[in-house]
């Protein structure tokens, strides 16, 4: 099954139209719009209006379409899949695209995948591939230090743990360690934590107030 991001024209109508995504969204009704959530991110479950169309001559394939329910902005997805599925289906694999974009930030952000001057192919490749693996070893090791199964929705809104090491925590203990360091092995941990259990609360607060504004499922 595949969904992939688009803004383009579309066939509806068993192949013998074509129109402009934006105006099959606008000509829905509004019963046409579910709402559901693509997964959770950083600040709670990421709840959008979504909407899907028939497109093509395919029997499976559609026009998946996501609206912020705050800002109106529309979203496209072109939707293949080789047998029949729901739209909460389709939403779920939609919204894995944005675990890719988290991937490319870390990698900016983390071990610096975009600090360079590309030249020529070579030294691009060995600049891209020290920095994958540094991100793949720092993705190890938080890996590593999760729980084995992961914590139920209803355990993200109470509790008093800080979040699990995450990629950026492990670097910033692995640069003090390396570094010399201007406190103890002890303190540098005591820190750890405290900055930990400030996220962990700020995440609980998160998605508490959207578990609030959102209904299950």
């Amino acid at each position: 099954m595949m969904a992939v991001a688009c803004s383009t024209w579309v066939r509806i109508n068993s192949g013998r139209t074509t129109m402009r995504a934006d105006t099959v969204a606008e000509r829905l009704p509004a019963s046409a719009w579910q709402r559901h959530s693509a997964g959770n991110g950083a600040k709670g479950p990421r709840h959008y209006d979504w909407a899907w169309v028939h497109i093509g001559t395919g029997s499976h394939c559609h026009l998946l379409i996501r609206r912020n329910r705050t800002t109106g902005e529309l979203a496209f997805y072109l939707c293949w899949s080789p047998t029949t599925v729901t739209v909460a289906e389709l939403v779920r694999v939609a919204g894995v695209r944005w675990s890719v974009e988290e991937c490319f930030q870390a990698a900016k952000g983390q071990v610096g995948l975009d600090h360079c001057q590309v030249r020529n192919w070579t030294s691009w490749h060995r600049h891209i591939t020290l920095a994958m693996f540094a991100l793949a070893f720092l993705t190890a090791v938080a890996a590593g230090s999760a729980p084995q199964r992961p914590a139920p929705p209803a355990h993200l809104t109470r509790g008093h743990t800080p979040i699990k090491l995450t990629v950026p925590e492990i670097r910033h203990l692995l640069a003090a360690v390396f570094n010399t360091p201007a406190v103890s092995a002890a303190k540098l941990l005591h820190w750890s934590d405290r900055r930990r259990e400030h996220q962990a609360t700020a995440r609980r607060s998160r998605y508490r107030r959207r578990s609030a504004d959102e209904p299950t499922g």
